[in-house]
C-alpha cells in the first residue's frame, strides 16, 4: 500500500524523492519521510500526516546528497506518527530502509534481534529489516540484504542503502510492486511508474524474488535463486501530464469525465461491428474459449463488482456457467473447478495481493488464467497466461471510477468473444451489441452532461448519514458499487442490496431520513423495480431513481430522478453507474471530505 522511491546519480536526490512521493501519495498518506546521503552523516527527515508536512519540514531543514530513498506510508503496524514513519534506521545509523508490504514473522525476528542487543525505536514491522540487515552486514550491502531477506516471511518491496557505501542502493521485491527507472547517469526505484515518468520513460519491472544492486550507471539483478538475470527495459508511452487534474477540482471528477475516452480506448481495434468480427484471440485463443466448461471471475472491491456484472454477460450472452469470487475469501477455501475452467483476475493495478494469490493458486491447479488489468507490465499480467488490457491511463483518485468502466468494457468484450467462439451468440445479436457498444462513448458523454442535475440532488441529501441502494439483475452490482463509492469518500454508511431482498430485512430501515437510490432503467425487470419503489414510498421513504430518458412512469413514483440515455439492457450498467459516481463525488465535496485521498484507504492494496 505504501509508496517508496530511491535515487542514485549526480543530481540532488531530494528533488526526485519529493516529486516521486507526490505522485505516489495515493498509496498512503499517514506519514512520509526521506533519507539522503552526501559527504557527512545521513540526513533523515520524517513527518506524520500528508506529504505536505514533510515538504514544510524540508523547507525549514533542507537535505543535500546524490543518494537517497523516500516513503509515503499507509499504516499497518503502529499508529501514524513520526517515530513510525519510514525510512527506518538500524542502531548505528548505517542501514536505512523504506519498505512496502508486511513482514509476517517480524515478532519473532524482533525478539531475536533484541536479545542480541539491537534497540528498536518504532512499533513497525519494517524496522526489523534495518536491524536484520545490520546484523548480517560485513562491508557488502548486497550480501547483507540477501541474508536478511532469507529469514523473512511476508511481502516486501524495499529500497535500502548503507552510509558506508555511497554509490549504490539495493532494491528487492516479493509480492509487492517495484520498478527501476533508467536515466542518464542516474537510476531510480519506485512503487509505480508514475513516480519516474517526468524523469524517464525507460523502466525495468522487477520480478518476484528479484534483488537489484543499483548504481548510477545501471543495475545488476539477481533472481530468487541467486543467479544473475537480465530484465528487459520497457518504454512507457503515456504522458505524465495525463496524471494532472486538467482543470477539474479533484482527480476523481476528472477521471469520471474521462470514462467515454476509457471505453473508446479499450474497444479500439477489438472488433468490426458491421462485419460482426471480434479481435480478441491474443487475449484468449479460440481453442481455449470454445471449450470452457466454466469461468471464474476474481477480484476485490470495485473489481469484484465489475465481475458481478460480468457474470450476467458470461451466463446470458456467452452461455457459460460463471462464478464470481472475492479474492480474499477464495484463497482460503477449497477451490476445485472442472479442468479447463478459466480464472479471470480483475485488478486495476495488477498488484492486489489477494487477487494475485488467487491467480497463482489457479495456476498451480493447471487452470488457464487471464488478467484484466490497466497497467502494462504489472505482476498479474506477467503471472497470467493471457491478458486483456483496459486502456484507462493512470487513475490517481483512490476511489476507482474509470477503472471500473474499463473493466466492464473488457469483461463485456470477453463475454462476446466466448459466446461467439462457443456458438451461443448469433451473428445478428453480436452485430447489434457491437453497434451499441460503438455508440457507448457518446451515450456516456450524454450521461456526464447531467452533472449539474446530480449536484442539485446531492445538495438535498448530503447531510444524511445513511443511504440504501437497490438494483436488480445487471444493476444489482451497480447498486453495490454506488454504495461503495459513497461510503469510501463521504464516510456515509451506505448499503447496496438486491431489490428483491428489500422485504427480507432492509425495509425496516425505511423512513423519511433514509434516501433510497433505486436503479431502474427500462429493462426486463422494470416492473419489479417499480414495485420496490412503491414499497419504499408507502413507508414514507425518499426515492432517488436512476432511469432512462424516455421513462415517464419512474418519474411519477420517485421523489427525484437522474436520467441516463436509453441503451440495450445488457449495456445499462455502463450508464447507470455514472450518476452514482457523481452523486458520491458531490456529496463528499459538500461535506468537505478529502475526495481524492479518503481516510484509511490507499489506491493499491498490495498487502493482505
Amino acid at each position: 500500500m505504501c509508496g517508496i522511491v530511491g535515487y542514485v546519480g549526480e543530481n540532488e536526490a531530494a528533488d526526485f524523492l519529493v516529486e516521486g512521493l507526490r505522485r505516489l501519495e495515493y498509496r498512503g498518506y499517514d506519514s512520509a519521510g526521506v533519507a539522503v546521503l552526501n559527504g557527512g552523516p545521513v540526513e533523515l527527515r520524517r513527518a506524520a500526516g500528508k506529504l505536505s508536512a514533510l515538504e514544510n519540514l524540508l523547507r525549514k531543514e533542507p537535505v543535500s546528497g546524490t543518494l537517497g530513498l523516500g516513503h509515503t506510508r499507509w499504516a499497518t503496524h503502529g499508529r501514524p506518527s513520526e517515530e513510525n514513519a519510514h525510512p527506518h534506521a538500524c542502531c548505528h545509523n548505517n542501514i536505512f530502509v523504506a519498505h512496502n508490504g508486511i513482514i509476517e514473522n517480524y515478532g519473532e525476528l524482533k525478539d531475536a534481534l533484541v536479545k542480541s542487543g539491537h534497540r528498536f525505536k518504532s512499533q513497525t514491522d519494517t524496522e526489523v529489516l534495518a536491524h536484520a540487515i545490520e546484523d548480517h552486514y560485513q562491508g557488502d550491502l548486497l550480501e547483507a540484504v540477501k541474508k536478511a531477506l532469507a529469514t523473512v516471511r511476508g511481502s516486501y518491496a524495499l529500497v535500502v542503502f548503507s552510509a558506508r557505501e555511497r554509490k549504490r542502493f539495493i532494491a528487492a521485491r516479493r509480492d509487492s510492486p517495484l520498478i527501476l527507472g533508467i536515466g542518464d547517469n542516474e537510476m531510480y526505484a519506485a512503487s509505480d511508474v508514475s513516480a519516474v515518468l517526468p524523469r524517464t520513460r525507460r523502466v525495468i519491472y522487477l520480478e518476484d524474488g528479484d534483488i537489484a544492486d543499483v548504481g548510477k550507471e545501471g543495475a545488476r539483478i539477481f533472481d530468487s535463486a541467486g543467479g544473475r538475470v537480465a530484465r528487459t527495459p520497457k518504454r512507457i508511452e503515456w504522458d505524465a501530464r495525463t496524471a494532472e487534474k486538467g482543470g477539474h477540482k479533484h482527480f476523481m471528477l476528472k477521471e469520471i469525465h474521462e470514462q467515454a475516452a476509457t471505453v473508446r480506448n479499450t474497444i479500439r481495434g477489438k472488433f468490426d461491428a458491421e462485419a460482426g468480427l471480434l479481435n480478441l484471440e491474443e487475449s484468449l485463443p479460440l481453442e481455449v474459449a470454445r471449450t470452457l466448461p466454466k469461468v471464474c471471475l476474481v477480484g476485490c472491491g470495485t473489481s469484484y463488482h465489475a465481475g458481478l456484472v460480468g457474470r450476467y454477460w458470461m451466463e446470458e450472452l456467452a452461455g457459460v456457467s460463471c462464478d464470481v469470487e472475492i479474492a480474499s475469501e477464495m484463497r482460503y477455501r477449497r477451490f476445485d473447478p472442472a479442468p479447463g475452467s478459466l480464472v479471470v483476475a480483475v485488478s486495476q493495478s495488477g498488484e492486489t495481493a489477494d487477487t494475485l494469490a488467487a491467480l497463482r493458486n489457479a495456476k498451480r491447479k493447471g487452470l488457464p488464467t487471464l488478467a484484466v488489468c490497466n497497467v502494462v507490465g504489472a505482476t498479474a499480467t506477467r503471472d497470467a497466461a493471457y491478458t486483456l488490457h483496459t486502456r484507462c491511463g493512470p487513475e490517481i483518485g483512490v476511489a476507482s471510477t474509470k477503472a471500473f468502466m474499463g473493466q466492464l468494457t473488457a469483461l463485456f468484450l470477453l463475454a462476446l468473444h466466448v459466446g461467439r467462439s462457443r456458438g451461443t451468440l448469433s451473428e445478428d445479436r453480436l452485430k447489434a451489441l457491437l453497434r451499441e457498444l460503438n455508440r457507448l462513448p457518446d451515450l456516456i458523454q450524454t450521461a456526464l452532461d447531467g452533472n449539474a442535475a446530480v449536484e442539485e440532488v446531492a445538495r438535498s441529501v448530503y447531510r444524511e448519514n445513511n443511504f440504501l441502494y437497490l438494483g436488480r439483475h445487471l444493476n444489482y452490482p451497480v447498486a453495490l458499487e454506488g454504495a461503495l463509492k459513497l461510503k469510501e469518500i463521504s464516510y456515509i454508511h451506505a448499503e447496496g442490496y438486491p431489490a428483491g431482498e428489500l422485504k427480507h430485512g432492509p425495509i425496516a430501515l425505511v423512513d423519511n431520513h433514509l434516501p433510497v437510490v433505486a436503479i431502474a432503467p427500462r429493462s426486463s425487470v422494470s416492473e419489479k423495480m417499480i414495485s420496490n419503489i412503491e414499497e419504499v414510498k408507502a413507508r414514507g421513504g425518499r426515492v432517488i431513481a436512476v432511469a432512462d430518458e424516455y421513462d415517464g412512469e419512474v418519474g411519477t413514483k420517485a421523489d427525484l430522478v437522474l436520467r441516463v440515455p436509453r441503451t440495450d439492457e445488457f449495456l445499462t450498467p455502463f450508464l447507470t453507474i455514472i450518476p452514482l459516481q457523481l452523486l458520491a463525488y458531490h456529496v463528499a465535496a459538500l461535506r468537505g471530505c478529502d475526495v481524492d485521498q479518503p481516510r484509511n484507504l490507499a489506491k493499491s492494496v498490495t498487502v493482505e
